[in-house]
């Protein structure tokens, strides 16, 4: 008996898988506007972008501020002698030709530095009262609470009281000389440098603090060491402030009586030419006044902030 051949059994597709689920299309990230990306060339022997290249003359010039300040001081000289000579009126507001000969004669014949020196005398006698004064008081108000009340109640008192309110008290208490000017002069510079001293030592980091004393400091190495270095930005400010409301409450004072001992100061000089109607004598006095404050702002007290707050890293 014949059997009949077996059928070849028909291949079952696998079932289709079903789909992965697929993560929600995220937008694209825009470019941060305030980054500018420049792509360099990208072929073989382009040439590369320049990293660093040497500064043009007017550059390396530019960067140097005591250029940019003599630039400065140059336009407003050009001001003031385009003024003058429209003017034209020598009792009214000389040229600045006029008040620089008038300058330069009275280097010559001594009376300019005979009244600076005068003037700066009662003045460093004056500031560095001011200056003790000050940093007496700021140490009693660092240690203890009562002298943070007496300095905060003596600022308040004393601070807005102009010191030229005190001349006529000055004339009564001390006389016409060097007293009653080293009086007026205290008044103006303790309370600008006590302020500022103590907002610096009120500034200064607890962890600054507590770190010094980890290294066994306290009390007057304490404030040598961690406090004056930490508020000296502040200290430096209240010194140059200082200097500022001395010198010119000293003109102010010499002004009004600065004749002492048979001299006065640039304040009398001015004054004195004021009276005779030598005007050109009387800006050269004020120009001497400028002139020495500039020396002060960007001598002594430059070389001061460069060598230590900036030399620090307290500043740029």
């Amino acid at each position: 008996m014949s059997s009949a051949p077996l059928a070849a059994p028909i291949p079952v597709p696998p079932a289709a898988a079903p789909p992965a689920p697929t993560a929600p299309a995220r937008p694209p990230v825009a470019a941060r506007p305030e980054i500018v990306h420049e792509l360099g060339p990208a072929r073989s022997g382009a040439a590369a972008p320049v990293v660093e290249k040497p500064l043009s003359l007017f550059e390396r010039l530019y960067n140097q501020s005591w250029l940019r300040k003599l630039v400065i001081l140059a336009v407003l000289a050009g001001i003031w002698e385009a003024y003058g000579r429209y003017l034209d009126n020598d009792l009214l507001f000389p040229t600045f030709s006029a008040t620089v000969e008038a300058f330069f004669r009275g280097i010559a014949d001594g009376t300019l530095p005979a009244r600076a020196w005068s003037s700066l005398k009662v003045l460093l006698m004056g500031y560095a009262a001011g200056v003790a004064l000050a940093s007496l008081l700021t140490g009693l108000a660092i240690a203890t609470r009562v002298g943070t009340d007496v300095l905060e109640t003596l600022t308040a008192m004393f601070n807005p009281l102009p010191a030229i309110a005190l001349l006529p008290l000055a004339l009564i208490w001390f006389g016409l000389g060097n007293g009653s000017l080293i009086f007026v002069l205290v008044h103006s510079v303790t309370w600008a440098i006590a302020l500022n001293t103590h907002s610096g030592f009120l500034s200064v980091s607890r962890t600054l603090t507590m770190v010094g004393r980890n290294y066994g400091l306290s009390g007057p190495r304490l404030i040598g060491k961690i406090l004056i270095p930490a508020a000296f930005p502040a200290i430096l400010t209240g010194l140059k402030v200082g200097w500022a409301f001395a010198w010119r409450t000293l003109i102010a004072a010499e002004l009004v009586f600065g004749v002492s001992s048979g001299s006065g100061g640039l304040g009398w000089f001015i004054f004195e030419n004021k009276n005779m109607l030598d005007i050109p004598n009387v800006f050269a006095g004020l120009l001497t006044v400028i002139l020495i404050g500039l020396v002060v702002e960007n001598l002594i007290f430059q070389t001061l902030e460069t060598r230590t707050v900036r030399r620090w890293g307290m500043q740029a």
